[in-house]
């Protein structure tokens, strides 16, 4: 175990394990109120799954929507994440994620100093449901200069490897080829970070601000109970590390330790479909679920993940192979994805979570062909207007690209029936010169126009023609940012044991717990905000203080009081 800040101690009022977005929120929402507080990650880097993030928050009802004159409730939010996660989810934490993530975000902003852009344009994912809105449920964090903020500590934060745009930059400048990359370096060298690293950036110096100890390579093994294992009303006293040693905590230990992706085995038997591949820090395994498990905590929703198209394309993190996340490759204007059968299966500029489930569907009569893998296919003149990824026309093709000089071509290197694939980018032509898809209605929605081309030209943002040779086929797999079910808590982010009581002395957020909104995904940003703000209620659920947050004034008397 090393600290990053503060000295060795054996004893806090609170021990975190993990230090992600939920992680640090916890932290420093504790030790704002007062308490002494220690991180303990596992890696050697801060920041898990949330510093590799787009780093947004979906939070319904916020101070800026209602500001900036949209008409959003908490009701409204509640029935569409209702419709979207099919009934799925449990009403105690979709009540304590909607009626308090504005709290959280106010909280954030005054106590913490995180800094948040309003997007008052992005829309829900899923238009055609009952309480959907076109815009103003989305904050993502601003750009943060890591120096000025952490100083040498910045070196320890986990970097995605991606240039300091924010998703706002991303979606008006549209494809990378648009991009300004000599600002985007000048950013990088004055050392400003975007998306979740900026995030995990502010979180981290309110963390350092108020005293909380950080620590790397820190990987808890089990919790201490002073009760004895499976004793009834056996309180959680601290956590051995797998080291051996031991940290106690005198009032609570907070599981935030990310998912259980990574461990195959784990992933294998309870996932609901075959997870190809992900993104997250592969120290994901499922520590702190089996820590909770050993002591009879209660599990929800572990056949589900925050599902993502994705392709393997040599990236890695920690020296690990990771997915790469399909966006703009697959909504922009010119492109298709066809499955093994040579014909399209979905709307590809739909939300990624909706897209990669049909990914795992059946789609033939007889349900005997399975969809994966696809292909993403396009032409030249995409190639040239958009790139791929960081490829672009004129360079080599790389090896995650397959290129033919015509589509039947392209069919034999992919293996797909040469006819199934020309008839289905003829039909796809005929109709996009157009406009229209009445096969899977892409470009009708907000959602999918957003992540289209506004200087398309053709009539739909979101459609264009294959016309011309070479032709590409880039393989897509079913991919996830990572698991999103595990402990159940309660609405104050409690630990619930089999019966449905609370543990005492354990709480539980982010993706180590069951989500929130279940198998849902209503729109960017809803697995951060949610998980922050069952951080935040954890962190003043520890301190005594109201779920609510009523202002500066209300919220600065636990830190004077010290």
């Amino acid at each position: 175990m090393k600290y990053l800040t503060g000295s060795p101690h054996s004893s806090y009022d609170v021990v975190v394990l993990g230090s992600g977005a939920g992680a640090l929120t916890a932290a420093a929402t504790a030790a704002r109120a007062g308490k002494s507080v220690v991180v303990l990650e596992k890696a050697a880097l801060l920041g898990g799954t949330s510093a590799v993030s787009g780093g947004m928050l979906w939070i319904a009802a916020n101070h800026y929507a209602r500001e900036g004159g949209f008409n959003d409730t908490a009701e409204a939010a509640a029935q569409y994440v209702r419709a979207v996660s099919r009934g799925r989810g449990r009403e105690e934490l979709l009540d304590a994620a909607v009626s308090y993530g504005d709290s959280m975000l106010r909280y954030a902003e005054e106590q913490l100093g995180v800094k948040f852009l309003f997007l008052d344009n992005f829309p829900d994912y899923r238009q055609d449901l009952p309480g959907s809105v076109d815009g103003g449920r989305t904050i993502e964090p601003q750009l943060a200069n890591i120096v000025e903020l952490l100083g040498d500590l910045g070196e320890h934060v986990r970097s995605d490897g991606r240039a300091p745009f924010t998703m706002q930059e991303y979606e008006n400048w549209g494809a990378f080829t648009r991009f300004p990359w000599d600002e985007l370096g000048a950013r990088a060298e004055s050392g400003l970070v975007a998306k979740g690293r900026a995030l995990v950036a502010m979180l981290l110096a309110a963390a350092v601000r108020e005293g909380v100890h950080l620590t790397v390579e820190a990987r808890g093994e089990r919790l201490l109970l002073d009760g004895g294992l499976g004793h009834d009303g056996a309180r959680v006293t601290g956590v051995a590390l797998a080291t051996g040693e031991e940290i106690t905590a005198a009032e609570a230990v907070v599981i935030a330790t990310g998912g259980f992706e990574w461990d195959r085995a784990l992933a294998d038997s309870m996932l609901a479909s075959r997870l190809y591949t992900m993104c997250s820090p592969p120290t994901n395994e499922g520590d702190g679920l089996r820590m909770a498990q050993r002591i009879g905590a209660q599990t929800r929703g572990t056949r589900e993940a925050w599902w993502a198209p994705m392709s393997v394309t040599g990236d890695t993190r920690d020296g690990q192979p990771i997915g790469t996340l399909l966006r703009f490759e697959r909504q922009g204007p010119g492109s298709i994805m066809v499955n093994r059968c040579g014909r399209r299966f979905a709307n590809e500029s739909q939300n990624y979570n909706d897209l990669a489930r049909c990914l795992q569907s059946w789609d033939s009569p007889n349900n005997t062909t399975l969809n994966t893998p696809a292909h993403v296919v396009f032409d030249q003149a995409y190639l040239e207007r958009y790139g791929i990824l960081a490829h672009r026309a004129g360079e080599p093709t790389p090896e995650y690209l397959i290129e033919g000089a015509t589509l039947p071509e392209l069919a034999a290197k992919i293996g797909v029936p040469a006819d199934a694939l020309v008839a289905t980018v003829e039909r796809f032509n005929a109709f996009a010169v157009q406009g229209e898809d009445p096969d899977f209605h892409r470009g009708e929605t907000a959602y999918d126009r957003y992540w289209g081309d506004a200087d398309n030209l053709w009539p739909n943002p979101s459609l264009a023609p294959l016309e011309r040779g070479p032709y590409y086929a880039m393989e897509v797999v079913n991919g996830a940012f990572g698991t999103n079910g595990g402990i159940s808590t309660d609405g104050s982010a409690r630990v619930l044991d089999v019966d449905g009581a609370p543990i005492p002395g354990l709480f539980a957020v982010g993706n180590a717990t069951e989500s929130a909104y279940a198998a849902g995904y209503p729109g960017a940003g809803a697995t951060l905000g949610p998980l922050m703000t069952m951080g935040y209620l954890a962190g003043r659920t520890i301190a005594g203080e109201p779920a609510a947050y009523d202002g500066a004034g209300a919220a600065l008397v636990g830190a004077e009081a010290r």
